[in-house]
């Protein structure tokens, strides 16, 4: 291919993304549609985000998926009356061209794909964070980057402590600006005279209240509404409780373990335990979130007898920045100047939501010097002997076809380091070069984005809770 090619093929692809922006924005705020490239988000996407995300194919299928190849189907998939799904167009036009010469029927076999969500019908709820710090603001995110008329949770109040002058314009400010996730994408105003900050088009109250129990949200328009908890202040069912003492307070989600007898969810493990009239909800942690769908996937193909997992941990707002008094054990010493041995529950934690795991499993951290990204290396004795290469195919199915897709994904990259996968939306990310088998012993790396990629999580129990999940297809 001559130098002058190169442009031209290139000019192809950036004009036919350039095309399909519009269309992917118009399916998701008309029709609630949001549209992936093997398991990528498109929406608000960039147009070099958009040809990046189908290179990305050629890692899972030997070959990339050219725009051209996919822009038909999206063309499709805007005239059909498709609603609340989320549709993965890669994986149709892959299997498609694998099957078909030619595009003639491409529109009839997106309408035998795509059936189930036609004309689905989801009315929108109202949804309140209460709390905002890390995890509460990136929520905040993902809801607002959901703006639309057909938008199913509507953001409609956070609630913090305080109330001193300035403090509005300082959270707004930390809403705009994040040293590690970057700027927010989008526009953010002040409304001082009535407490307010407008996002997007997004109406958001804000409430200044001590106690989960001093608010009455429906003297803000706002009822039957799900509470999500980010202080971490309660994790049993007095203290959460108290969220559903306030008038207009449906359900209550904890976005940390809980205590006692509250569930906690790990979406797309056990999410099928979420029923209709459960009123207080833990969606666990970002670590047995993380770690949880891939022992799952093990354990289904190969047994697990048992096992160890070390967590390498980013530092988090529990630690000191320089060495201070703290009541746990070492976590007083400086967090952005050590590795920090400590404690977690998250192996513990997986027997909550997979009980086959019960006792089977022992786990420790180490915090490290990195402000996000961690991983969790997986030390596990099977229950019958495989090789790398079977486990690794094994676990990249996984990420591409099994019904835990959303949550796992599967990297083939030499060069991977922690800060690439800043963002990341899934759950875990599998490290297959690193991986090691040895008979019935396997040792496997999971990356994790402790933040965004759990706040992912959170997000679809949130859709559980209030019945208005978006239907995944293929």
């Amino acid at each position: 291919m001559t130098a002058d090619k190169y442009l031209q093929s290139w000019q192809e692809r950036f004009e036919l993304a350039e095309a399909m922006q519009p269309l992917i924005g118009k399916l998701y705020r008309n029709q609630g549609v949001e549209v992936l490239i093997y398991g990528r988000p498109l929406l608000n996407a960039s147009t070099i985000d958009i040809t990046k995300a189908h290179r990305l194919v050629k890692k899972y299928e030997g070959s990339k998926l050219r725009l051209r190849e996919s822009f038909p189907f999206i063309e499709a998939l805007s005239r059909l009356n498709v609603k609340h799904a989320r549709v993965d167009i890669g994986k149709m036009a892959v299997s498609y061209w694998r099957n078909h010469g030619d595009a003639s029927e491409i529109e009839a076999y997106m309408a035998e794909q795509l059936a189930p969500a036609v004309d689905k019908v989801l009315a929108p709820r109202d949804v309140v964070l209460y709390g905002f710090g890390r995890i509460g603001r990136l929520l905040a995110r993902l809801l607002i980057e959901r703006t639309g008329v057909s938008n199913t949770m509507r953001l409609r109040a956070i609630v913090v402590r305080g109330g001193r002058e300035g403090d509005l314009e300082k959270r707004a400010s930390l809403l705009r600006r994040d040293s590690i996730h970057g700027p927010f994408n989008g526009s953010i105003e002040v409304d001082a005279e009535n407490n307010a900050l407008i996002a997007n088009g997004t109406y958001i109250q804000v409430i200044y209240a001590n106690s989960p129990d001093q608010v009455d949200y429906t003297a803000h328009g706002i009822d039957n509404a799900l509470v999500v908890d980010n202080t971490g202040i309660w994790s049993d069912e007095e203290g959460l409780g108290q969220h559903l003492q306030s008038k207009g307070v449906a359900k209550v989600l904890l976005t940390a373990p809980a205590k006692g007898e509250i569930k906690n969810v790990v979406f797309g493990v056990n999410d099928d335990q979420v029923l209709e009239d459960d009123r207080i909800i833990s969606a666990a942690s970002c670590t047995t979130n993380a770690i949880t769908p891939v022992l799952k996937s093990v354990y289904d193909k190969f047994g697990i007898n048992s096992g160890h997992v070390e967590t390498v941990h980013s530092y988090t707002n529990d630690q000191n920045l320089i060495d201070n008094y703290h009541k746990a054990d070492r976590r007083g010493r400086s967090a952005p100047l050590n590795m920090v041995i400590t404690s977690t529950g998250a192996a513990k934690a997986v027997a909550k939501a997979f009980p086959e795991l019960k006792g089977k499993l022992t786990g420790n951290a180490i915090r490290v010097p990195t402000p996000n990204v961690s991983m969790a290396i997986m030390n596990l004795n099977l229950g019958q002997q495989t090789t790398r290469e079977e486990m690794n195919e094994y676990l990249r199915w996984v990420a591409l076809h099994s019904d835990l897709q959303n949550q796992v994904d599967y990297t083939t990259s030499t060069e991977l380091v922690s800060t690439d996968l800043v963002g990341s939306r899934f759950a875990g990310i599998i490290d297959s070069e690193a991986t090691i088998v040895e008979e019935d012993r396997t040792v496997l790396y999971v990356w994790y984005d402790n933040e965004f990629g759990y706040s992912c999580q959170v997000v679809q129990v949130m859709q559980k809770m209030l019945g208005v999940n978006a239907l995944s297809l293929p």
